[in-house]
């Protein structure tokens, strides 16, 4: 955060998606308290362009190559900059700023992780494969830049707030919760048939496709419990999931005194974001305050692990640790496109993630380019399980 009584600068890598649009609608409440830096997007000129303008961003990033021309006639006349390409998304995410919010999805997203937290900037980390493929390393070069790591996931960022100013020895175990997404009542013969436009019913949140259809099928959940291993530096054996249909607790800490905290709030983006991009202070938002008495009860349940294996398959590659997490995010990403694209149906997507496990054996790496080598080597065994699986 920003201690000189200036605005706080921020950076978006991800503008354009989800949680960069809940971002950008924080900063448009409080525009007085912050200064945009740099923005990042895959592909999508036309609201790159208008996002830059409106905040008067000094960079903006297209990673599409092919769309510099265009960024740049969109933005032609201002004095923002411009770049396009991989090196350019890695100017973005270096470039001087106060807190740099990481959301591009996926694999993907690791590099400029990476390079925003050498930068000294706060983190505000909402690509969960970042810490799933290279934990170690964006921890490191946090350490090495100076900056702190704040989760912008509601589960860690409830996690993270629950932990704060508290007895670290005290805690026996972290529980994230999960809304059970659309197929939490189905049964396994029905959720294995289901097709991309019914995983993509989510009944509380409004995110990606990538991430909706995680949650349907819980690998979400199990991303999130090794990324909370690797924040929270805790043993797979004092991580947990609870079955919450409501997404009104984002997640627990149990301590040994019997006693837990949870955060609490209405499911929307923005809480999260605004507590990392100023943290420790507060940032208002325009998400309405939380009614209790309006909802009435809060449930919670067991995950069934039978129904949704993809949680299981996560929680086996977090125990065995090394190549395992790397190699079932890249088999999960591959076959989430797969069934987004009508290969299969949903069962398809942990049958390719069991297939890839099953063949993976290498132990954990220790460089990036290593990592490379264990993500693209999963990617050529998922595609191969794709046409295996295939209808």
């Amino acid at each position: 955060m920003n201690d000189s009584g200036g605005p706080t600068r921020v950076s978006i890598l991800g503008a354009t998606g989800s949680i960069g649009s809940s971002t950008l609608r924080v900063l448009t409440h409080n525009p007085e308290q912050f200064a945009v830096v740099s923005l990042v997007a895959q592909r999508n000129v036309e609201r790159l362009a208008e996002i830059a303008l409106r905040t008067r961003a000094e960079f903006v990033a297209i990673a599409d190559e092919r769309q510099f021309a265009a960024l740049k006639d969109h933005l032609s006349g201002s004095s923002i900059e411009v770049g396009a390409g991989g090196e350019a998304v890695i100017e973005a995410a270096s470039r001087r700023a106060d807190v740099v919010v990481s959301a591009i999805t996926g694999y993907a997203g690791l590099r400029s992780t990476l390079a925003a937290a050498r930068s000294g900037a706060n983190l505000a980390l909402a690509n969960k494969e970042a810490m799933v493929t290279a934990g170690t390393m964006v921890r490191a070069a946090l350490a090495k830049g100076g900056g702190a790591l704040i989760p912008v996931d509601s589960e860690h960022a409830a996690l993270f707030q629950s932990l704060w100013g508290q007895d670290r020895d005290a805690i026996t175990q972290l529980i994230l919760t999960a809304s059970g997404g659309p197929f939490r009542t189905w049964s396994k013969e029905d959720i294995q048939q289901a097709a991309p436009d019914q995983a993509l019913k989510h009944p509380n949140w409004d995110m990606g496709a990538k991430v909706t259809i995680d949650s349907a099928s819980m690998m979400n959940k199990g991303l999130e419990l090794i990324e909370a291993q690797q924040i929270f530096d805790i043993a797979p054996d004092r991580l947990d999931v609870v079955v919450h249909p409501q997404s009104i607790v984002h997640s627990l800490v149990a301590y040994h005194d019997g006693g837990q905290l949870a955060q609490l709030g209405v499911p929307d983006m923005q809480t999260p974001i605004s507590a990392a991009l100023r943290w420790p202070k507060r940032t208002k938002t325009s998400v309405p305050p939380l009614d209790l008495a309006q909802y009435g009860s809060l449930t919670f349940e067991p995950p069934d692990r039978d129904r949704f294996p993809c949680l299981a398959l996560a929680e086996a590659a977090m125990r065995h640790g090394g190549a395992a997490p790397i190699a079932m995010n890249a088999a999960n990403e591959v076959a989430v496109r797969a069934f987004l694209d009508g290969a299969f149906r949903f069962g398809g997507i942990p049958q390719v993630v069991s297939e890839v496990l099953d063949q993976t054996v290498a132990e954990a790496p220790v460089s990036l380019d290593e990592i490379a080598v264990i993500d693209a080597d999963s990617r050529t065994k998922a595609h191969a399980a794709v046409a295996k699986f295939s209808k």
